[in-house]
Order: C-alpha cells, then sequence, then structure tokens
C-alpha cells in the first residue's frame, strides 16, 4: 500500500515559518510521488482566497504562492469548514480547485490505511 500525507496547517501569517513549513512539506512530498491532502485551518484557511498567498512572504523560503500551486496542481486542499465560517469564508470565495470539509473528512483521510498525519 502506498503512504500518503495528511497535512494540517494550523499557522498564517501570525506564524510564518510554521506555515511555510507545512506547505513546503507539502509541495516536496508531491515532488518525490507522494499523494498530499492538506488542510488549511486558523489563520492558514486565509490561503484559500485568491491573492493572499502572495502578500505571504518569508526571507528564504520558497514563495507560498509557488507551494500552493503545486500542491493544488497535484494534491488536494481543504479548508476547515468551522474555520471558514468562523472567517465568514465561503465556497464562493476560494481558490479553484479548495473544498470546504469538516473534521469527519479530516478523520476520515487522516486514519486511512497508509496515512500519515502532520499539524504544523
Amino acid at each position: 500500500m502506498a503512504r500518503s500525507l495528511v497535512i494540517k496547517v494550523t499557522a498564517g501569517a501570525d506564524a510564518p515559518e510554521r506555515c511555510n513549513q507545512a506547505f513546503t512539506v507539502a509541495a516536496a512530498a508531491l515532488a518525490s510521488g507522494v499523494p498530499v491532502s492538506l488542510w488549511l485551518t486558523g489563520e492558514a484557511s486565509w490561503f484559500a482566497l485568491p491573492g493572499r498567498a502572495k502578500e505571504f512572504n518569508l526571507p528564504h523560503a520558497a514563495p507560498l504562492t509557488d507551494l500552493l500551486d503545486a500542491v493544488l496542481a497535484a494534491g488536494r486542499v481543504t479548508v476547515c469548514t468551522q474555520c471558514a465560517a468562523r472567517r465568514d469564508i465561503t465556497v464562493d470565495d476560494l481558490i479553484d480547485g479548495v473544498r470546504i470539509a469538516g473534521a469527519p473528512a479530516f478523520v476520515e483521510e487522516a486514519v486511512t490505511e497508509g496515512a500519515q498525519a502532520l499539524v504544523y
């Protein structure tokens, strides 16, 4: 059975290094052929909106917009249902390819045989 990663990023611009690490690991895993599901929760939820990743800047790190594009091209990106609701983010606001789903979907992905969950 192939391994997969379910990565939950709980930080945004409030903790830029932790945020960027999650996106970097997701993009690197996909480039290595590992299936990835990236979950945007908390302040990371904002990166599901057009243009928000471009505003993020971390010296000596790959641009967040490039990392997000890589994940969208080859993996899955999900925004937490409650996190989206608390920020008045609706499905109509999202970048194409991003979905909104809740804890049951996260748990289902995380406990799938061969899955490894990482939380940043």
